[in-house]
């Protein structure tokens, strides 16, 4: 079961009724003005929101009409819930925190990726948003499919899942036997 502000199986999402962090996986639209509008705080000088938008190409292939992503949900989730901690770890001034990441199909120009961070002042709204993308990119197990002119595939910029050590956001790459060093 979902917790606050978590992937619900398809029921609209909303920020949570307590706590600073909204993660989760959705397979609707976004709501990019409610999370952004949720983050701000009184407290907080700085909101910044960062999507990351289905495009019309990819390398070799022109023409993509169409994305679509799938999650392993039972480990995406958490992954979102500790990359928001460690977010929180980094920085602590952090007001609140949004991780959200949209799975099934994408239409071009809408986002598959959310997030927003609020802070008293603008850096460390700046580099908390910049880490959590890069973080979320390279550990949460979401993988993309692309429809373009000349067929239908996985997206080429798959690579093996890392995650998040201990001490913040260093990215721990799997090994070939898929066990961290």
């Amino acid at each position: 079961m979902a917790g606050p502000g978590q992937y619900d199986g398809g029921v609209p999402l909303e920020p949570p009724s307590s706590g600073d962090d909204w993660t989760g996986l959705h397979h609707e639209r976004l709501p990019l003005g409610r999370a952004a509008d949720w983050a701000a705080l009184p407290s907080c000088g700085a909101v910044v929101t960062f999507t990351g938008n289905a495009r019309d190409h990819s390398p070799g292939r022109p023409g993509v009409r169409l994305l679509a992503y799938e999650a392993y949900e039972e480990q995406a989730g958490p992954r979102l819930a500790r990359l928001a901690v460690a977010l929180r770890q980094r920085w602590p001034a952090l007001g609140r925190i949004v991780l959200l990441h949209r799975t099934g199909e994408v239409p071009l120009g809408e986002a598959s990726v959310l997030v927003v961070t609020s802070a008293p002042h603008r850096g460390e709204a700046f580099a908390a948003a910049r880490a959590g993308i890069d973080t979320l990119k390279a550990t949460l197990p979401v993988w993309k499919r692309e429809v373009w002119e000349g067929g239908e595939d996985w997206g080429l910029d798959a690579r093996p899942v890392g995650d998040v050590d201990e001490d913040g956001l260093v990215v721990v790459a799997p090994t070939a036997t898929g066990v961290a060093p």
